[in-house]
């Protein structure tokens, strides 16, 4: 049995299952370890004792502290170690996490505050010998691997087009849109970026862009409102029809072309078709890929690669959005 020590006692840690059934999808980290039988969370870490409380008995954990060095565990004892705290303190677990020699160190993303900061803590990683996954959930979702693997095989003729819509901040949330067109699509290319919104966060405002696959698929990303609800929705226009992501990947619509009833010659879509999405089996899918990776060596479907790639890109759109609202503001 391989221990597991998670940093950070908040909803993706073990707060989205709190009310949960023991045998339903997990959403968090510890939901999913708790499923897998190689694995048990033997400790948790975070400076707000009643969160810190609540998670340990939510879990069954046997050994809480407030910081990984007040922890005081031995290097090698955790086979795994989850970092579930917030962005601006990644870093400092990620490199507190490296000092106790975990097999493999499992982040919620962005890795860190900035790309170059991500650069170098996936670096710190590799020099020791740690494997690093990144939380980019749809990686591990089965239908849009499924689906990947259509685009690439031209199961859905040429993609003409992609649209996609969401909130929260284009780092943290539009990381996830541009982390899944990439995976999709193929390497994506910045071509321009519209005002910024800050629905959620002050430092990270969700940025409506144009961008463009490698391929030269043209991708449309709009926003709302995270105080209105949340979004986070896709669709592609393709050859042989449109697919669509809604409600984040719980569900999906899908229109394929034929000949028009109404219009002689024409082609159209035909009516939809609603299919339950898999995206609530991807936490147990995630640690299913870990423990592979570490028995086995299977590749991980989320790291360090795709991570920095997609946070690269989503940097520059928010820069670009930034000095584009600073200028007119100047011009006014």
């Amino acid at each position: 049995m391989r221990e597991v020590l998670i940093v950070g006692c908040g909803n993706i840690a073990g707060g989205f299952d709190a009310g949960r059934g023991a045998d339903m999808p997990p959403f968090t980290h510890a939901g999913a370890f708790a499923q897998h039988p190689d694995f048990v969370v033997t400790a948790c870490v975070d400076p707000d004792d009643a969160q810190r409380a609540a998670f340990a008995e939510r879990w069954q954990v046997g050994e809480d502290a407030a910081s990984i060095e007040a922890l005081a565990a031995e290097p090698g004892r955790f086979a795994v170690i989850s970092i579930c705290s917030p962005t601006r303190f990644h870093a400092r677990h990620v490199d507190a996490a490296l000092a106790l020699r975990p097999q493999l160190i499992f982040c919620e993303k962005p890795v860190a505050a900035s790309a170059a900061e991500t650069r170098a803590l996936a670096q710190r990683c590799a020099a020791a010998g740690v494997l690093l996954a990144v939380n980019y959930t749809r990686r591990w979702a089965t239908d849009v691997a499924r689906l990947a693997r259509e685009l690439k095989e031209g199961a859905w003729g040429t993609v003409r087009a992609a649209s996609g819509v969401y909130t929260k901040g284009v780092v943290h949330n539009g990381g996830h849109m541009i982390d899944l067109l990439d995976m999709l699509l193929g390497e994506i290319d910045f071509v321009g970026a519209g005002a910024p919104s800050f629905d959620f966060w002050d430092d990270d405002p969700s940025v409506p862009a144009l961008l463009a696959s490698r391929a030269g698929v043209p991708i449309t990303l709009a926003i709302g409102d995270a105080r209105d609800y949340a979004l986070f929705e896709l669709t592609l226009v393709t050859e042989r029809g449109a697919v669509v992501m809604l409600d984040g990947g719980q569900r999906w619509v899908v229109r394929r072309v034929g000949d028009s009833d109404t219009f002689a010659g024409y082609r159209s879509l035909g009516g939809s078709e609603y299919r339950a999405g898999e995206y609530d089996e991807a936490m147990r899918a995630a640690v299913a890929n870990i423990a592979a990776a570490l028995d086995d060596g299977a590749p991980l479907a989320s790291g360090p690669d795709n991570a920095l790639a997609a946070q690269t890109l989503c940097e520059t759109i928010r820069d670009a959005a930034l000095a584009g609202s600073a200028s007119r503001r100047t011009m006014q």
